[in-house]
């Protein structure tokens, strides 16, 4: 299509140069030359001396050779064979392009490879979602029935609500609302930030205190609980034992130490789903490593042992001030 206004520039002694052929030559010879230098320098072959550039001069040579053919042939024979001489769709295209899909002219192929791809994706798809499906529905009976059981759940649920809705607008109506003290007066502000909007803090508000929270929050919130509760258990674990620990309390300790490392593994799991639900990256969990949580449960002890006998010290101090502070008077009195 892009050659079909093109005026050939080659003369009939290069054209036939460029085929590798001699004047004289039968039509199969023209056509067989043509079709495998075209099948060598075509764009779309596969091969490793393609060449736009080439397959242009190839193709304008094939032209030439025909028309110089043609024209020998009416002046030999006259006009009766001149139609098999007339330029043919290229047959090496429907090897090269639209994966061999389609007869015709190049735009009929290329519409009928358009309609051929259509549908190839259109049964893809309905392959995966019957995959999907089998997939999904390929559990035991016990499954299906623990569908229904949640279904039903679901179900009655909904119908609580909705019973209990029609209660309070039932109730609205009859004005069994309407002897309530806050009854006509603004939502009281839990917030007195000037940058916060009431309105939308106070939406916020009611939503948390009635357990509507996103669940990568819900997850935040139990994996700092937790880790305060491993560490402030193992700290307490470590004062029960003495200082320094016997073989026996050594041995204790070491079965808390692994314990709390199992207890950490399972908090990083967690740390996991929550890195994989929360939805601001910046928000997202590192684990705990327990060699840290061991150092820092260490200084803690003995931050709590230094603060336990600084105030065993100060309490000695004063039980020894107030034994000898009646003889400091006494003697401040006689010195007066």
């Amino acid at each position: 299509r892009m050659l079909s206004d093109y005026k050939p520039k080659n003369n009939v002694e290069d054209s036939y140069k460029i085929l590798d052929l001699e004047e004289g030559c039968s039509l199969n010879d023209v056509r067989n030359s043509y079709h495998n230098l075209a099948k060598k320098y075509h764009p779309d072959s596969s091969s490793g001396v393609a060449d736009s550039k080439a397959f242009i001069r190839v193709e304008e040579a094939y032209r030439v050779v025909l028309s110089d053919m043609a024209a020998k042939q009416k002046s030999d024979s006259g006009e009766e064979e001149e139609d098999q001489f007339k330029s043919k769709s290229l047959q090496h295209r429907h090897y090269l392009s639209f994966e061999g899909v389609g007869i015709g002219t190049p735009s009929q192929r290329e519409k009928q490879y358009m309609q051929f791809r259509v549908d190839r994706a259109t049964e893809q798809v309905l392959e995966y979602r019957q995959q999907r499906l089998e997939s999904r529905y390929a559990g035991s009976d016990l499954s299906r029935a623990k569908d229904v059981r949640q279904s039903k759940k679901v179900k009655i649920t909904q119908a609580v609500e909705r019973l209990v809705e029609d209660l309070i607008q039932e109730s609205m109506a009859k004005g069994d609302f309407d002897n309530l003290s806050g009854k006509g007066k603004p939502l009281q502000k839990f917030s007195h930030s000037p940058h916060i909007d009431p309105m939308t803090h106070n939406l916020n508000r009611i939503l948390i205190d009635n357990g509507y929270q996103p669940e990568w929050i819900l997850l935040q919130k139990e994996i700092r609980e937790t880790i305060e509760r491993l560490r402030k258990s193992i700290v307490a674990s470590r004062r029960k034992l003495g200082e320094p620990m016997t073989l026996s309390e050594q041995k204790q300790w070491g079965r808390i130490c692994e314990q709390f490392a199992e207890d950490i593994r399972k908090l990083n799991k967690r740390v996991d789903n929550f890195n994989l639900v929360v939805p601001i990256l910046s928000r997202q969990m590192v684990h705990f490593s327990m060699d840290k949580e061991i150092r820092r449960a260490r200084k803690t002890y003995e931050a709590v042992r230094e603060k336990v006998s600084d105030s065993d010290t100060k309490e000695n101090e004063g039980e020894e001030g107030k034994r000898f502070g009646w003889k400091s008077s006494l003697l401040k009195w006689l010195k007066l």
